[in-house]
């Protein structure tokens, strides 16, 4: 792809998608909705909850590809959370895919592994977050189906690795915790979850865009394998060398956790897709970016991006 349109490109995963699309020579559009400049990138404002402000980005910018990652981003089952969630993760997506199948420009659409999975049962999203991004992804298989969108739309597990500057998710707390000798508060631990290093997601993007028979997918893109969060902990424990002792147990459970692997084997053959990155060793990469910042010498995640 010669030209690329990234909404959510100054977060965790669209800024190394960014920093991935410019080192391959692509000529990088992204959007924000406070004015930024710099890094190699043309930068548009606009709010993308907003139909006419979205149409018009995708139609002055004519990408051959947009990579939608914006969203309102929080496991929040608050009454609160329903609103930003349906204004910024669901209308949102939906006029930037309308703007698409208008335009005629490839979607890559980020999904979460907090989407109930098709069952023999109605589905129950587990938060008003997981409840829009099911809503989008069945806008899209619309769109596609009625309008001939093309669309793929990535279903994203736990996505952990270096730069994740959102110090309330799991790993970048635990390790920073853990750095500061402060012992994390964490709930039981007991959920298994799935968990994918950042890189490895960055190119399941970068391989869903270059493929012209995939519209109308949706693909899992995780490890395969799950591991519970106790565990996790523990290693990241042995990793950073420390006695520090995690507080378990201090935190309820949420409720209407998502408890499921990643099915990768659809990824693999449609795809050409498997998760690269050992765990051990993404969690070590991970520690020692976290452990670099710590003292001073580490760019932010968006600057790391540039």
């Amino acid at each position: 792809m010669t030209r690329a349109l990234v909404t959510g490109a100054s977060g965790f995963i669209g800024g190394r998608l960014v920093r991935r699309l410019l080192d391959a020579g692509t000529e990088v559009h992204a959007v924000a909705r406070r004015p930024r400049e710099g890094g190699g990138v043309q930068w548009w404002r606009a709010d993308l909850s907003d139909p006419a402000a979205a149409e018009g980005v995708v139609r002055s910018v004519r990408p051959e590809v947009v990579y939608h990652l914006a969203g309102y981003v929080s496991g929040s089952r608050d009454l609160a959370a329903v609103a930003p969630s349906v204004r910024d993760t669901l209308a949102a997506g939906v006029n930037v895919l309308v703007a698409a199948a208008r335009t005629g420009c490839k979607v890559v659409l980020a999904g979460s592994m907090e989407e109930p999975a098709p069952s023999g049962e109605e589905p129950v999203p587990g938060s008003p977050y997981a409840a829009a991004k099911l809503a989008l992804g069945s806008y899209g298989r619309m769109l596609h189906a009625l309008h001939g969108l093309q669309v793929v739309h990535l279903r994203l597990f736990m996505v952990y690795g270096p730069g994740q500057e959102d110090r309330e998710k799991l790993v970048p707390y635990v390790v920073t915790s853990l750095l500061r000798g402060v012992p994390p508060r964490l709930a039981s631990g007991e959920r298994p979850v799935d968990w994918v290093y950042v890189e490895d997601v960055v190119d399941a993007f970068l391989a869903a865009a270059a493929k012209d028979s995939l519209a109308g997918h949706t693909l899992d893109i995780g490890s395969g394998a799950l591991v519970t969060v106790r565990a996790l902990v523990a290693e990241i424990v042995t990793l950073v060398g420390t006695d520090v002792t995690p507080e378990f147990g201090a935190l309820p459970d949420r409720p209407l956790e998502t408890v499921r692997a990643a099915e990768i084997e659809r990824a693999k053959a449609l795809l050409d897709w498997v998760p690269r990155t050992p765990l051990r060793e993404g969690l070590r990469s991970t520690i020692e970016w976290y452990r670099a910042e710590l003292i001073g010498s580490q760019p932010s995640a968006y600057e790391a991006s540039r």
